[in-house]
């Protein structure tokens, strides 16, 4: 009997360590999905009602651009100027607001977060960026606000906590060097809101990219956050860091990106040379990068032609699919519950 009860013992004893082990390790490595802009497909872009939905379809990064108001409050918008994302145009307070300006070497027209206080930008509503392909997006216009990075924060851990989930953001700050050019620095305030919210550390639920390579570097040296080197098919950093986003995609050009950077956010079209898979996954990952592809959607005019032609979202899905075959470490989709079907496949 006491054999027995020593052996009922020794096995409980087992079970509980392995019950402490598996609480203190991941459970899997499997990808992380990160929600572009929100369930963006699904509902306007930026807006809390985007993110909400998103973190129920089974997302487990919620993604703001960030761009500054008047008052330095950081805000969710694709881009400072919001005539296509707002109704600032309806607003004849606002009329004489509207301008033109250079905006990393690109004359654009119209209304500019920088321009607007909070206050002021929280009197507008949010309107759907792509209408004519996103009709039922549309239906939403008018409906939600701007919200300002702290609302965002407050929504992921909030829900962190009714989930049970960790919900973490993905935030991109937006032309960092133009802001900075005009009295209007990000990359301080994004760092002490953070570390506001207990995230300063390697493992907390964030990471900070930029298309920009200057700010990335600086945020390296401010922040234990991990960072992510955006990349584009064609094209330079804006701040003129780099000759070419080409030539950062080299083994060499990936290994000066490692020594700042935690992982790559390419066009998901640089993982493919034509119908074939490009070497840039594996070489990345030779660098000791992580690789979060960019951006999932379902409309055919998103999709390779190789993908064209299926019924409902299979095309996207299939997309997603060939992506981590490769062994991506992630993936930026408009559409979360495709993606999440895609993660979750055994």
């Amino acid at each position: 009997m006491l054999a027995a009860l020593s052996s009922a013992l020794f096995a409980a004893s087992t079970l509980a360590l392995a019950v402490t082990a598996s609480q203190s390790e991941p459970v899997s490595q499997r990808p992380i999905l990160i929600a572009h802009r929100g369930a963006s497909g699904l509902r306007p872009e930026h807006t809390l009602a985007a993110y909400e939905l998103a973190i129920e379809q089974g997302a487990d990064f919620i993604e703001p651009d960030l761009v500054p108001t008047k008052d330095d409050v950081l805000v969710a918008r694709h881009e400072n100027e919001i005539g296509g994302t707002t109704d600032v145009a309806a607003h004849p307070e606002f009329a004489s607001r509207k301008t033109t300006k250079t905006i990393d070497g690109q004359q654009v027209t119209g209304w500019f977060t920088e321009d607007f206080t909070l206050a002021e930008l929280k009197t507008l509503r949010a309107r759907e960026r792509l209408p004519q392909l996103r009709p039922g997006n549309a239906a939403y216009d008018g409906r939600f606000e701007i919200p300002t990075l702290a609302e965002i924060i407050a929504l992921a851990k909030r829900r962190s906590a009714e989930t049970g989930r960790t919900i973490g953001i993905y935030p991109e700050t937006k032309h960092p060097t133009y802001f900075a050019s005009i009295g209007h620095p990000t990359d301080a305030a994004l760092v002490t809101q953070l570390r506001a919210a207990g995230w300063d550390r390697a493992d907390a639920p964030v990471f900070i990219q930029s298309f920009e390579v200057k700010n990335l570097q600086r945020l390296h040296g401010m922040t234990k956050i991990r960072l992510i080197q955006l990349l584009d098919g064609t094209g330079a950093p804006a701040d003129g860091a780099q000759p070419s986003y080409a030539a950062m995609t080299t083994p060499a050009g990936l290994a000066a990106v490692a020594r700042y950077a935690y992982g790559i956010g390419p066009n998901k079209a640089m993982l493919w040379s034509g119908d074939t898979p490009s070497p840039l996954v594996a070489q990345a990952h030779a660098a000791g990068l992580k690789v979060h592809p960019w951006t999932y959607r379902a409309e055919e005019m998103f999709l390779p032609a190789r993908f064209k032609g299926q019924a409902g979202h299979a095309g996207v899905r299939a997309e997603i699919a060939s992506a981590l075959e490769q062994g991506i470490d992630g993936f930026f989709t408009d559409f979360p519950a495709d993606g999440a079907l895609m993660r979750d496949r055994e």
